[in-house]
Order: structure tokens, then sequence, then C-alpha cells
């Protein structure tokens, strides 16, 4: 008897790209048989909360509250390499973004800032840039729209706008990937894919090889993983498609290695310092 695995990620190109060969049947998953929900990372990371799925993308920030029931697998990460969220507004950063960074942080204390969710690693990631903001969290895709209306001060923005901020006449204050590479000498550790402890080791273990055989299968038949990714670009075109997915799924992607573990681990232990998620968390990696 075949065994069903609910594996969920968002319906994103980067991660379209990563999970094709899973998709469309390109690879061996022997008896297991996985069946795709797509929903946006928040909405995932409430589902990952209440143990509706046993394979899911969620947010780094969000697996500090559910490494007791699920494991990070490890493949499958979205690392920022000196880029990652994007803090954008109608009228340029105060001062030179580079060099000022402290007079900016200084100017978006006590802003009212648009936000992609309570449990996404982008809103923690500003949480430890600037601690003294007003959130106003709402769906990813309405930020820009909201900081053009001037319903908020700022917005950060994740996903394709990253790349697309600049057309729509917004400016960028702070990138939180460019940050924390300055502040810590490491990539930000943005998404990742978890696995339910309770499906038990032999299943967790054929998981693991399978999302790491999905993800090399795509990097290997590039052209055919971003025609299919671009199912999902949200109208970027094919040249923003692959840059997209260029930054998000890579070497990072296959295995996060030592130096992405160290990144994950990092960031955890930075947010439980200054009280942002419930508790210290030792991270387990399956794969």
């Amino acid at each position: 008897m075949p065994t069903v695995i609910r594996v969920a990620h968002s319906p994103d190109s980067d991660d379209a790209f990563m999970f094709y060969a899973l998709a469309e049947g390109k690879i061996d998953t022997g008896d297991l048989v996985y069946e795709h929900e797509l929903q946006d990372i928040e909405t995932l990371n409430q589902r990952a909360f209440r143990k509706e799925l046993d394979v899911s993308a969620v947010s780094i920030h969000a697996y500090a509250h559910l490494a007791d029931d699920y494991a990070l697998l490890a493949s499958g990460s979205s690392m920022g390499d000196g880029y990652g969220p994007r803090l954008v507004a109608t009228s340029p950063a105060p001062g030179d973004r580079v060099t000022d960074s402290a007079t900016i942080r200084a100017a978006a204390k006590g802003k009212r800032i648009a936000v992609p969710g309570r449990y996404t690693t982008a809103y923690l990631a500003l949480q430890l840039w600037q601690p003294e903001f007003e959130p106003v969290i709402m769906a990813f895709d309405a930020i820009e729209d909201a900081v053009k209306a001037g319903e908020v001060d700022l917005g950060l923005i994740i996903h394709e706008g990253q790349l697309t901020y600049a057309d729509d006449g917004l400016h960028l204050w702070a990138d939180m990937g460019e940050w924390w590479l300055g502040e810590t000498g490491l990539p930000l550790p943005l998404g990742g894919n978890v696995v339910r402890r309770d499906l038990g080791a032999e299943v967790t273990a054929q998981v693991a090889r399978d999302l790491k055989a999905s993800i090399v299968y795509s990097l290997e038949h590039r052209a055919d993983a971003l025609k299919h990714a671009s199912r999902f670009n949200r109208g970027i075109g094919d040249a923003r498609t692959d840059e997209f997915v260029g930054m998000y799924v890579n070497d990072w992607t296959v295995d996060y290695g030592a130096r992405g573990r160290a990144a994950v681990q990092h960031l955890l232990d930075r947010a439980a310092e200054a009280g942002l998620i419930p508790k210290a968390v030792q991270v387990e990696f399956v794969g």
C-alpha cells in the first residue's frame, strides 16, 4: 500500500521550481505518493501550527514554534546571501543607505510598517533590525499598494516584489539580508521545509531523499523547471523569474551545509535572546 504524504508549499516561482520534479512525477518516490497543496507562506505557517500537513514549506521564524512536532529538512532552504526582504517607502531613505544605516534605522523607529505575516522571517529580521515600530500585518501582495496609498509609512516586501518595487516608484530603505550579512557574516535563512516527526524515521528519511532529488533534478533540468515555475511568477517575465529563482534555489537549497546550519541556529538564538520567540531552539536537521 502506498503511503500518501501531504506536502504544501507557496504558489511562488522559487517553490514551484524546487518541487517541480515531485509535482510532475520526474523522480521515483517508491511507496510514497505526494499530494501537493499550494498556499501563501503565512497560511502554511498557521497550518503547520495545527499539524495539518506532513511536509510543508515554513518560515524559519515559524519553525521556532514548531520544533517539538516537526524537524527541519536538510534540503529546501531559501537563503538570502547578502539580500532578502526589503523595506521600502515612497520617499528616499534619509542619508546614504549604505553609509548611514544607523540614521535610517533611527528614522524607521515608531513608523507604521506593513509586514507580510506575524510568523514570517521577514518580520523577525525587521524586529531585530529595529525593535520599535508599529507593525501592520497584511497579505504580502497588498503591501506595495498600501505603501503607495499612504496607509503605512513603510512596507517590508518579499517574493518577486524584491525585484519590482522600483518599477512602482518605491525607494529602498534597508535590505534585511544585506544588513544581516554585515551584522553576522552569515546568510539570512528565510524559509525551509519541515517534516512531521511522528511519521517515523524511515518515512522522514525517504521524504528527505525525495525532496533533495527534486531540487537536484530541477537544477539539472533548469529550462524545463523554469517553464513550470513561470506559471507562478505573477507576471514578472522570464528573465526576472530566472533571476528570482536563482536567488532562492541554489546550492544552499540542495543542502544547508555547515554555514547554512549555523545561520539558522544563530538567527533563532538571537531571536530567543531578544524575547521574540517562546524559547531557545536546538535546530535538528533531517537528511
